[in-house]
């Protein structure tokens, strides 16, 4: 799979996607109330934000009072970022699957990522790197999409594998088609508890009472089956 394929998906969709963030229901009132119920309090705390999008965690997380460092593969999501944070926080271009050589060792209290490890086929070096970015007894909070669903959705019949996969986004004004990978929960559990964490909270969310006001359709739906989970993991000491 051509990670230049999903660079190109998310400079295509950018601006949209910076536009409908704030209310769009699946991120709004779903990912982000039950990614935010995760992470600890961030007052006085460095949080890295990794594969921040236009940067609306960070958004939140400066009014709660952290200092925020965040990075993201798309160009364009990072001019967004800066854009929406009026200067405030440390954005930069970065690809969440290569070493964070710019960061230092144990200087967050917090990384947070939301929705873009299924991007990535192998997940070590990227967790490896979070544990080595964060203090003692630091919190790494991730969301994902479910691993169920998406053997439902993709229609799967290698479920212990780790598979490319491809989608059509149309939620962000424009038909953007969108390259990832499936994999079965061992693939999400185990990568992160060989290096270095343990799990500290497992969450199959739903959405928030909001949800229904703008997809009633899907308000129902995940109400019945989720789409993402979210996990809070402590690096070991």
């Amino acid at each position: 799979m051509s990670k230049e394929k999903i660079v190109a998906a998310y400079e295509d969709l950018a601006d949209s996607y910076n536009e409908l963030i704030d209310h769009k229901p699946h991120n709004a009132y779903y990912d982000r109330p039950n990614t935010l119920k995760l992470i600890p309090d961030v007052l006085g705390k460095h949080v890295l934000d990794a594969a921040c999008g236009s940067g609306k965690y960070a958004e939140i997380l400066l009014e709660r009072g952290a200092t925020i460092t965040g990075f993201d593969i798309s160009p364009r999501m990072i001019t967004l970022a800066k854009e929406r944070n009026h200067g405030n926080g440390n954005f930069f271009v970065h690809d969440l699957s290569m070493p964070m050589k710019m960061l230092e060792d144990e200087s967050f209290d917090t990384v947070v990522c939301a929705l873009a490890m299924h991007y990535l086929e192998d997940w070590n070096l990227t967790i490896q790197e979070f544990c080595r970015v964060l203090k003692p007894n630091g919190a790494f909070v991730l969301s994902i999409e479910h691993p169920f669903f998406e053997h439902l959705y993709f229609k799967s019949k290698k479920y212990f594998e780790i598979e490319p996969v491809k989608a059509t986004w149309s939620g962000f004004g424009k038909r953007i088609k969108m390259h990832s990978f499936r994999r079965p929960l061992m693939e999400c559990i185990k990568p992160i508890t060989d290096n270095g964490f343990y799990i500290d909270q497992l969450v199959e969310p739903k959405p928030v009472p909001e949800f229904e006001k703008y997809d009633r359709r899907h308000f129902k739906e995940l109400n019945t089956f989720p789409s993402f989970m979210h996990l809070r993991a402590i690096k070991r000491t």
